[in-house]
């Protein structure tokens, strides 16, 4: 429970003032439900009472029902602000939270990230914080306001009707409504997160289904598939009618707390007139007896959800963060030093180097290594000077730029997937200039230039195209080291020369490894190194 309450935490102290004020009018609505339900309760108690004395004539209705009115408008109003709020302020702490999110998936290894699947981690972020949405607005603050509500109320009752009514009204109601809820909360973690699951499963099947549907039909898949989304479908319906049936017999429960508090507090109360107490003061709680029954609904619904809060928050954990970096300025010698058992190698600016050897030997690993998206392990990698983990992050990415095996382009123009690397006001002239290096320049004029439109991930591009803007734009961030794990696969002999020589002229002063199955002998690099098992 401890990311739980960590967020909880987080939650709450986005925006203080806000989240107090909220709880305050959260407990200030109840308060007013409750007395007003006790006002009225007097009201007609004592009216009837002067009528039975005869003595209605002098007694003052106006007083008691403005009181009503007030209360009745009081609630409202009340009501209305605590919305406003506490919504605004929670609203504004996802926010904050959806980002912290984003970076988590950001910050997780290069392995991590390559097999990531964009729509099912948006789809989780989404769900994760829809599930946490419900922390403070349907579990916090409903829980606090009750129990404010409930202890306010007992000192009332004491004081205008007598410690009897007071004691049988917190009797009713405490020791069922605890255990009532305890039990819904205990018995909901599973179905809850488990009906999440499936939902979240589902969700991505249907995802899937609708992108891959050509291949699907072709290949005969579709009722195979059809089928998996069903069972889906249905187990996430078993778990919420699992859910709706605890809910609805936690409702029963409270209910039946609910007369059983009025009961209890109508006993008191007769009790006390017996013994010679006025009437109307005793009659008071049974009618806030019922009042608070507005109190318990609330938490029903936030129990419930208790499971998906618990799985959301194990999976953001926001509570663990990476300790700033205060590394001092880089030292003298060459950009990059490497040495990792038999390998050996220095680096200069301007220099070029090829890593060869067979599927599986660590070439790639070794430039995740470099690029600090790797743990390096007994690898000795010194920057400029300094091992990749003693680099702040900005400064590193200012210096290091990788081009991975697989190039991922977004939705879009060529012009928004250059952005990503081109400072805002890079004139067009410089982005011809690192598309023509590639050898992408022509064929993107004679289509819509920087403004051809790309589909999801790129599509519109073959696989040799969209490797060369995923170098464009590497040209564009204009690094001092340039890794580059196999630059020229999908592309034949020939473009493959003239990519590396435009990379090569684009980028005088760089240092440049690749790993490379073929053209390890281009001019480019100087010299060239085997990677073995």
């Amino acid at each position: 429970m401890t990311p739980l309450l960590r967020i909880l935490w987080r939650l709450l102290t986005a925006d203080r003032r806000a989240m107090a004020r909220g709880a305050l009018l959260s407990v200030l609505v109840l308060v007013m439900g409750a007395a007003l339900l006790g006002l009225s309760g007097w009201f007609i108690t004592a009216t009837g009472v002067a009528g039975l004395a005869g003595i209605g004539i002098a007694f003052d209705v106006f007083r008691p029902s403005a009181g009503v009115r007030l209360l009745a408008l009081g609630r409202t109003a009340a009501r209305y602000g605590e919305r406003v709020l506490t919504h605004d302020a929670t609203l504004r702490a996802l926010a904050v939270l959806r980002v912290d999110l984003l970076r988590r998936q950001a910050g997780q290894g290069a392995r991590a990230l390559m097999r990531l699947r964009g729509e099912a981690a948006l789809t989780r972020i989404v769900a994760d914080v829809d599930a946490l949405d419900g922390l403070v607005l349907r579990l916090f603050l409903p829980a606090l306001a009750a129990l404010a509500t409930h202890a306010l109320a007992f000192a009332m009752l004491a004081w205008l009707s007598g410690l009897p009514v007071a004691v049988a009204v917190a009797a009713g109601y405490l020791p069922g409504a605890v255990l009532a809820l305890w039990l819904l909360g205990r018995r909901a973690i599973a179905p809850s997160a488990q009906g999440e699951r499936q939902a979240q499963a589902l969700r991505t099947g249907l995802i899937d289904a609708m992108r891959d549907r050509a291949a699907l039909v072709l290949a005969g898949g579709l009722p195979g598939r059809e089928a998996a989304l069903a069972t889906q479908d249905a187990a996430a319906r078993d778990a919420a009618r699992t859910l709706d049936r605890m809910d609805r017999r936690a409702g029963v429960v409270l209910s039946a707390l609910s007369s059983l508090a009025a009961a209890l507090a109508l006993l008191a109360g007769g009790w006390l007139v017996s013994s010679g107490a006025p009437p109307a003061p005793a009659a008071i709680g049974f009618f806030v007896a019922l009042g608070l029954a507005e109190a318990l609904p609330p938490l029903r619904r936030g129990l419930g959800e208790l499971g998906r809060m618990v799985d959301a928050a194990r999976r953001v954990d926001i509570g663990r963060a990476d300790a700033p970096n205060r590394a001092g300025p880089a030292a003298d010698g060459p950009l990059l030093t490497v040495e990792d058992g038999a390998l050996s190698f220095e680096l200069k600016p301007g220099g070029g180097l090829a890593l060869t050897g067979p599927s599986g030997a660590g070439k790639s690993t070794l430039l995740l290594k470099i690029a600090a998206l790797w743990p390096v392990g007994d690898t000795r990698i010194a920057i400029a000077g300094r091992a990749p983990g003693d680099w702040p992050e900005a400064d590193l990415r200012d210096v290091v730029t990788m081009v991975p095996q697989r190039s991922v382009l977004i939705g879009g123009t060529i012009r928004d997937n250059l952005a990503l690397a081109a400072p805002p006001d890079t004139p067009d002239a410089d982005l011809w200039r690192a598309l023509d290096a590639v050898d992408m320049g022509d064929a993107l004029r004679d289509r819509d230039g920087l403004d051809t439109r790309l589909g999801e991930t790129g599509a519109g591009l073959s696989g040799g195209q969209t490797r060369r803007v995923a170098l464009a734009r590497a040209i564009l961030r204009r690094p001092r080291l340039l890794l580059l794990d196999e630059p020229t696969e999908g592309l034949d002999d020939e473009t493959a020369a003239r990519v590396l020589d435009g990379l090569r002229a684009a980028l005088p002063d760089t240092a440049i490894l690749a790993t490379l199955h073929r053209n390890a002998g281009h001019r480019v690099f100087a010299e060239c190194k085997r990677v073995v098992l």
